[in-house]
């Protein structure tokens, strides 16, 4: 877990100081107000946290009573598009989030997080999952408030009626699984290759144990590795093996139906994250869930069971006019016990140390936060363009394309779109 957390791709070395801090590096942010007042605006893209969220407002308002937070919330396409413009022209976001990876990296560049590090309640976040939140200097810019696992999701009750008593240990182990399950009538996986946001979720997995070193991706967009290397061809030879094991229209699917169609039983995965629990329990999910990733080497040979990643990067906006009333809110979050209200209330695992967790998915899914896990690899891409090639040809291969054309077009792409 500390080497995948350590990895490269999180923030760019060598880019602008933030803040408008010059080689000073970025302005830190003033002590929390107390109490604090004003109205600010939360900027993010979880529309599904809305309510969770809206309680723990009105316990930070009745613990600040000439304080108002607004939630101001984006779709998640949208909010890669378009957040980092309007936080930086203001009035929106004085406290905002970022995804890990290209996007937390762009708005680091343009001077968007003020620096959280001389705060002493960052240092009740876990160390090892704390570090995504930091520029190339190790200063504190945002704080990851989620851990989420970026591994399909598995109904075990029918895990258990392929035969299966646990998660298979090597790729041929994978294949026959799913050839089990597609015994049952059922489609052993459920993947919204239509949707961009979600197709490459399980790219994952399927490298992590595939690439050589664990900055796969990293090397890629820098020229020191290509997609067309043994190991990503072995990737996508892989991914035409699974085709035969997605539901039927895949490849044109987003995640609504996907999640509708593992909710009702007529798939036995589905190939996104943890961060889709709550809504096929919405859906009428009853059965037991639990995390799965294909290992697609031979038993032994693998050096991570599963991804994770530590996201949802809360930070304090330099452009905020009321920054003290920002870090207050930031601060309210960052106790253990609302932590653990939003952790449970959203069924998403925090970073947050002394988060106790009642409910019965996390409970269930919490072996996984001490399993040898990599930090999600696409979220290493800091160039959107590069990282959607990489991840269509996985959808092309499975489209019918020979691996070998899908790799070389995607080649293309990395090479025209590569910084210098």
């Amino acid at each position: 877990m500390l080497a995948g957390c350590a990895l490269p791709g999180t923030t760019r070395a060598g880019g602008a100081a933030p803040g408008g801090g010059g080689a000073s590096g970025p302005a830190l942010v003033p002590a929390p107000a107390r109490p604090a007042s004003g109205e600010i605006s939360f900027a993010h893209w979880r529309g599904e946290d809305r309510a969770v969220l809206d309680g723990i407002i009105a316990a930070f308002v009745a613990e600040n009573p000439g304080a108002a937070v607004r939630q101001d919330i984006s779709p998640s396409s949208d909010y890669q598009s378009t957040a980092l413009l309007r936080i930086r022209r203001g009035g929106t976001g004085d406290v905002f989030t970022a995804f890990r990876g290209a996007q937390f990296v762009d708005m680091v560049d343009a001077g968007l997080y003020g620096d959280l590090s001389a705060q002493p309640f960052t240092d009740g976040y876990l160390p090892r999952l704390v570090r995504s939140g930091r520029d190339a200097q190790g200063n504190q810019l945002g704080l990851p408030y989620q851990y989420v696992f970026n591994m399909p999701l598995v109904n075990t009750d029918l895990l258990a009626a392929a035969g299966a008593s646990s998660a298979p240990a090597d790729w041929d182990g994978f294949l026959a699984l799913c050839e089990s399950l597609r015994g049952l009538g059922i489609a052993p996986i459920a993947w919204p290759g239509g949707e961009p946001a979600n197709a490459g979720q399980l790219l994952n997995a399927m490298v992590m144990n595939n690439a050589p070193t664990d900055d796969m991706f990293t090397a890629i967009e820098a020229g020191t590795a290509r997609v067309t290397d043994d190991w990503f061809l072995t990737t996508l030879r892989q991914y035409a093996q699974l085709a035969p094991y997605f539901q039927d229209g895949a490849l044109g699917a987003s995640s609504e139906p996907c999640q509708q169609v593992f909710a009702s039983g007529g798939a036995a995965m589905l190939a996104t994250g943890s961060f889709h629990l709550t809504a096929v329990r919405t859906l009428g999910a009853a059965f037991p869930i639990d995390l799965i990733a294909p290992i697609t080497v031979d038993a032994g040979a693998a050096r991570h069971q599963g991804v994770a990643n530590a996201t949802f990067l809360v930070g304090v906006s330099t452009s905020s006019e009321k920054q003290d009333a920002a870090v207050a809110f930031v601060e309210f979050l960052s106790r253990p016990e609302v932590a653990s209200r939003y952790a449970n209330g959203t069924v998403q695992h925090s970073t947050v140390a002394g988060v106790e967790y009642t409910d019965p998915d996390l409970r269930a899914t919490a072996r996984w936060l001490d399993a040898p896990v990599i930090l999600a690899p696409r979220f290493q891409f800091e160039n959107l363009d590069i990282r959607s090639a990489v991840e269509n040809a996985c959808v092309e291969v499975v489209r019918g394309v020979p691996p070998e054309q899908a790799a070389e077009s995607a080649q293309t792409v990395v090479d025209q779109r590569r910084p210098g």
